[in-house]
């Protein structure tokens, strides 16, 4: 899985990141922000994440992406299910581990299933895809971090790499998710 499937999107440990913006670290009251913030984050997170894992390792080689990703954007979404009401966050528009917001698809599984993993992250796959499209120059690692972005605003909201979160939520989307899929690789994601 690990190799061959991260080579497909890029490979997460070589995607730059600044981290958690002060904003999403404040959410944990850390009185510091950046990847050392993300890590913090994704360590609290880790536990529970890994009541996960194999799910995640089914999903991410039936879909050729890395695994740690997919954990990242988990710890982020729903704080490896922590952050949920029976299933469902933003005030109850997005539903699942992954967040996947109910007015723009059809839900698909239980909140914490491989079903609801596999839609999930299909429209991650979807977003790289269509940032690499848009942005045919960029490289696999820049296409991945800019997908991870327009998962969380949807791919008009990418203008450049240089700011590629400058419309994302707390404007640190895609850092944060890479900082915290970074920590989750090298805890065996």
């Amino acid at each position: 899985m690990g190799a061959v499937a991260a080579k497909s999107y890029g490979d997460i440990e070589n995607v730059d990141t600044t981290g958690a913006s002060w904003e999403t670290a404040k959410g944990d009251n850390l009185k510091y922000n950046g990847v050392k913030a993300s890590e913090r984050m994704a360590k609290t997170d880790l536990p529970y994440m890994d009541n996960y894992k194999e799910d995640i390792e089914t999903v991410a080689e039936d879909l050729g992406i890395d695994g740690a990703v997919i954990a990242g954007i988990i710890s982020r979404e729903s704080r490896a299910g922590t952050g949920l009401d029976d299933g469902w966050g933003d005030y109850g528009n997005a539903f699942g581990l992954m967040q996947v917001d109910k007015r723009w698809h059809k839900l698909e599984g239980e909140w914490d299933s491989v079903e609801h993993l596999t839609q999930a992250t299909n429209i991650l796959i979807y977003m790289i895809n269509a940032i690499g499209d848009k942005f045919p120059d960029w490289t696999a690692e820049q296409q991945l971090k800019g997908g991870l972005a327009a998962y969380n605003m949807g791919v008009d909201s990418v203008k450049s790499y240089n700011k590629v979160d400058a419309k994302t939520t707390h404007g640190d989307y895609s850092n944060d998710v890479v900082a915290r899929a970074q920590y989750f690789k090298l805890h065996g994601y």
